[in-house]
């Protein structure tokens, strides 16, 4: 049973979620004098939001008596040991050792970050006294917290260096929570020390407001805004202050709301839009890491105002129900999180099995607040989650004793695992630049980039080499497979970062951020740019594309997608003089390129390719890692019959990839172009070399790479080529033969059209004005076109404006017998000499689909 869809919209209405945060918002500047709601019992409700956080984050007696929260606890426990040992043997300007305060951000963090886990230890319901004279230890940590307040924190001329993450968010994260389990010590020993730091921490929110939240500042969008304004409810609960608690929950609504890129509110383009994509940083597709965050919090959210009067909870359900739905689900394969939306995250060590462990508790959480249909497809889901995936989540690490109690439950009940999404499926997040294809044996994933969306994100020493993360770089997931064997953070390190899967890149050395200015960022603030400037962001952690071309369209479970490969907008401000002369800049090669996403195949072109600048170029149509002793064997036959080897010079027709001892298995069938280059050789890198802070660990694997390469002094080149997972050698060779039913009908900058007789589809790319033909279509403008025809005479057509920019995009379909019988809003119909004419309203749409059923 699948989640009823809704949109988000239709669960909060547009007009209904500003109304509830401005009723909220009138009721916060009653400054919670309990007489502006003469209904509600404040005290009590503020009683119960502490006592759901401290449920949330320590447990409960009968969670934590349960024998599946033992791993936990016991977890829980040695950790608050050592940090005890730590401060034990402190030395000076430390209240931990190895932790030296002053200077470090980071540091003062940690300090934080150690006293809320002794705190949590010390707090544990039903455990008894493990820690051992539990009362001393609660007002020790107590006493911690007022040592790092008055020698480090409460002086705001000496606070404020660093991150500004670690005195906004971070640090207040911790110490609110620690306020909240300790609520009776401080009572009791300084009264006066919440205030003290909530006053402080008001000083330090200066990307805010007056000491609040700022629904206009950049900083305080998507998952950063969830973050500050739990921490403010929390904040609230603990001295009763209801206005503090009423105005924080009005300002985390604002997350819940779906994005209009066309009327945006508080120029706010972080967050979830209407075909499931999830931005941050403005630009960046996001959804594995900060979106996950969001998730999280929000779902946290959820239980700690459970029972209290401040918003009605199905509300919020709702919202975040879709965003599991639509947003998460489809880019999880198998249990492991798609690199296509990690950002620089997919340069750290945990994988995308441990990414999913986050996203796994927050549906366990959710579905105790869901009924009927809905509780069972998202426990369903959770159990199919745990069953597919290779490294199963692991329980010991969720947040909460009582989540880890619930998921125990749906995994022992009766109810049938099953995936939210159907193994066929295919998924345009157009609003993101990212498209994923499924079907039972395989996930392909795609990144592009565009005016809208940045090219790659790098960031505070991670993901040092991420120039062509967003220029088509694909990732083909085979289904069965562990995939950490074949990506996560050992496929960034060991393949070249211009040898990613399905990229273009020209032959060029790059240097990293850190080796170009010596520091984790372009420092020039007479310039504009600073750790965190607008400047830095544009042009140095997340620069976008410069082209308007970037999108696609479903049609069923297949679909098209289309990108013009540009410059990124650094190098268009270096050459137009905006930039200054000591930052460096690159330019991008020059591609245009087309997917079609089928059943068994993805069939890929692109024209136009060349290095720009007389340089020379690669086209990669695919990388592969295995491990060292994996038995990787090639396999292929050119096009007069033969064999393929390496060393044969005739035209290759054929090649297939099988790394026999994981029995993965992929095949490329080349249909036009220059002769492919094929290298397997064994490298040996550190994942050092992506991440500053990873650790100095050698990855030794087998890289296979499959590329077109282009000299200095060639032309613009296209080719086409074809990738079949878990393809034999006879069904390879078989597209080599007459009657084959796959067939490229254009490739060229201007038009890149296929057709499958055996689906009965064409579909096409059109990225220039004026009006293309393919077979009995005729398009005007830019546009992705597909059409299906059935054996009774039926069609079914799905249009879409990649650019987002057209207004409307017509389509005549050649048939003098065809009938318009239904079509999307926003799809007209009209006959015209010899067929019938569909103009599709694109206005707005910023990139979706519009579909028609047509009948001869």
């Amino acid at each position: 049973m699948g989640l009823s869809r809704r949109s988000v919209l239709s669960v909060i209405p547009a007009a209904t979620l500003p109304a509830v945060a401005r009723t909220l918002r009138a009721r916060s500047s009653d400054h919670g004098d309990a007489a502006s709601s003469p209904s509600r019992d404040v005290a009590a409700d503020h009683a119960t939001l502490l006592r759901n956080t401290v449920a949330l984050f320590a447990g409960t007696t009968e969670s934590n008596t349960r024998p599946e929260t033992s791993p936990r606890i016991a977890s829980i426990l040695t950790t608050a040991r050592a940090r005890l040992a730590a401060w034990d043997d402190a030395g000076q300007d430390e209240l931990f050792e190895g932790v030296p305060l002053g200077a470090s951000d980071v540091n003062l963090s940690l300090s934080y970050q150690y006293l809320y886990e002794i705190a949590l230890a010390a707090r544990l319901p039903g455990t008894g006294d493990p820690l051992g004279d539990g009362d001393a230890v609660r007002r020790r940590v107590v006493d911690g917290l007022a040592h790092l307040y008055n020698a480090y924190f409460g002086n705001q001329a000496q606070g404020y260096y660093g991150n500004w993450f670690h005195w906004e968010i971070g640090i207040p994260a911790y110490v609110t929570r620690t306020f909240v389990l300790l609520g009776d010590v401080l009572a009791l020993d300084r009264p006066g020390l919440a205030a003290d730091y909530t006053t402080s921490m008001d000083a330090y929110l200066r990307k805010g407001r007056d000491g609040d939240v700022d629904l206009d500042s950049r900083f305080h969008t998507g998952a950063n805004l969830a973050d500050i304004t739990t921490n403010r409810v929390l904040q609230g609960a603990v001295l009763g202050d209801d206005a503090r608690i009423r105005k924080a929950v009005a300002d985390q609504l604002t997350v819940l709301a779906t994005v209009d890129p066309y009327a945006l509110r508080h120029g706010v383009t972080d967050g979830f839009y209407a075909d499931g994509s999830f931005v941050q940083h403005a630009c960046v597709a996001y959804t594995g890491s900060y979106g996950k965050g969001l998730l999280t919090r929000v779902v946290q959210t959820v239980k700690i105002l459970d029972g209290t009067g401040y918003v009605p909870l199905d509300s919020l359900v709702g919202v975040v129900r879709d965003w599991v739905a639509h947003g998460f689900a489809p880019l999880i394969f198998e249990g492991w999180m798609m690199e296509i939306v990690k950002g620089r995250a997919v340069s750290r060590t945990g994988t995308g099995y441990g990414d999913v462990t986050a996203v796994v508790e927050a549906v366990v959480d959710l579905s105790a607040y869901t009924t009927g249909g809905d509780t069972a497809a998202l426990e369903g889901y959770v159990k199919y989650v745990r069953q597919a995936s290779k490294a199963a989540p692991d329980a010991a690490s969720f947040v909460s004793p009582v989540s880890i109690v619930r998921y125990a439950d749906i995994l022992n009940s009766a109810a049938p695992a099953k995936d939210l999404v159907p193994s066929a499926s295919h998924t345009t997040y157009n609003a993101m630049d990212r498209t994923v294809h499924r079907r039972p044996g395989y996930a392909f994933a795609l990144a592009r980039s565009s005016e809208r969306i940045s090219t790659y994100e790098y960031m505070n020493g991670e993901n040092l080499t991420p120039w062509f993360q967003g220029a088509g770089a694909h990732y083909l997931y085979l289904s069965g497979e562990d995939q950490r064997q074949s990506f996560g953070v050992d496929y960034f390190t060991a393949v070249s970062p211009c040898r990613l899967a399905g990229v273009t890149a020209p032959a060029e050395t790059r240097r990293t951020v850190p080796e170009l200015y010596g520091t984790l960022w372009y420092d020039n603030p007479g310039r504009g740019f600073t750790a965190s400037s607008e400047s830095q962001n544009a042009y140095v952690y997340f620069p976008r594309g410069g082209n308007v071309f970037s999108g696609g369209v479903r049609l069923g479970d297949c679909g098209v997608a289309g990108f013009v490969q540009s410059d990124d907008a650094a190098y268009t401000a270096q050459q137009a003089g905006e930039l200054p002369d000591d930052f460096v800049a690159h330019r991008n090669a020059r591609a245009t390129k087309s997917w079609f996403m089928l059943d068994d195949e993805i069939v890929v072109l692109a024209a136009g390719v060349t290095g720009a600048g007389r340089r020379a170029v690669t086209t990669t149509i695919d990388s592969r890692i295995a491990s060292p002793a994996s038995p990787v064997a090639l396999t292929g036959g050119l096009r007069d019959g033969t064999p393929w080897r390496n060393s044969a010079t005739g035209p290759t027709a054929w090649l297939r990839y099988a790394d026999t001892g994981r029995g993965s298995v992929v095949g490329y069938v080349f249909l036009s172009g220059p002769r492919p280059v094929v290298a397997l050789g064994m490298v040996t890198r550190s994942r050092r070399l992506i991440r500053l802070s990873n650790a100095d660990t050698p990855v030794r694997k087998q890289v296979f790479t499959l590329s077109y390469d282009q000299a200095a002094d060639a032309g613009p080149a296209s080719m086409a080529h074809v990738l079949v997972p878990h393809a034999s050698e006879r069904q390879l060779a078989s597209y080599c033969s007459h009657g084959r039913p796959l067939s490229v009908l254009a490739n060229t900058v201007r038009l890149q059209a296929i057709a499958h007789s055996g689906l009965g589809l064409v579909a096409a790319n059109t990225f220039a004005r004026g009006t293309h033909h393919v077979e009995e279509l005729s398009i005007d403008g830019p546009a992705s076109v597909m059409l299906r025809r059935a054996p009774d005479g039926r069609c079914v057509i799905a249009v879409s404006d990649p650019t987002t920019k057209r207004r409307s995009v017509s389509v005549t379909v050649r048939g003098r017998s065809l009938r318009l019988l239904s079509a999307d809003e926003g799809v007209r119909a009209r006959r015209v000499p010899g067929g019938i004419r569909l103009s599709v309203r694109t206005h707005h749409a910023y990139g979706r689909g519009f579909t028609a059923a047509l009948r001869r």
